[in-house]
């Protein structure tokens, strides 16, 4: 019976070592652009600004409980300054604090929020990204948005809501770069 018990005690510490919840995503969009010299003779200064006043990316709601919210384990304005400014880079853009074309980017939204039920779950994920770009003597604002919506049954995988962030944020990064007005103004 006491052996038993030891078993049963070691197979429950196990099972809750493996199941133990994760306390970030991982955010890691991955911009592929081609080396180009669209840029070239062009330098801009940037500047990535989160606006949130909460710096987390998920929330689980379940009704009667505390919100569950899980941050980036990199500060999401970092990610996507460094992301922006490799792939404008190899477009030919240099980066300097002299340089007349400054760049603002602030995040404006960026959360999944999920209502978790007994048997079901459901998704809201939404991304705001507003670009100013000032050149001197002009200056271009436009906002980018990216929002979704899922639903499934029994509870939230928190890998697929961290896929399902990285591939909603590489797009919304894809659509800054490929824009044709900050390609005009720069």
């Amino acid at each position: 019976m006491k052996r038993n018990f030891i078993y049963s005690l070691c197979l429950a510490a196990t099972l809750s070592a493996c199941s133990s919840a994760p306390t970030h995503l991982i955010v890691a969009p991955d911009l592929q652009v081609a080396a180009s010299n669209l840029y070239a003779d062009k330098s801009a200064q940037l500047k990535v600004t989160d606006m949130r006043t909460s710096n987390h990316i998920v929330q689980i709601l379940k009704p009667g409980e505390a919100a569950t919210i899980l941050s980036s384990s990199e500060r999401l304005e970092k990610i996507i300054e460094n992301t922006l400014q490799d792939n404008w880079q190899k477009q030919g853009l240099t980066f300097s604090n002299l340089a007349n074309n400054q760049i603002d980017i602030s995040i404006e939204k960026a959360i999944i929020s999920v209502e978790q039920a007994t048997m079901s779950y459901n998704t809201q994920s939404e991304i705001i990204l507003q670009v100013r770009i000032n050149n001197g003597s002009q200056t271009l604002t436009n906002t980018f948005k990216s929002r979704a919506n899922s639903e499934g049954a029994l509870k939230a995988d928190i890998a697929v809501l961290e896929r399902d962030f990285n591939q909603n944020l590489n797009t919304l990064l894809q659509q800054v770069m490929q824009s044709k007005d900050i390609k005009a103004f720069l």
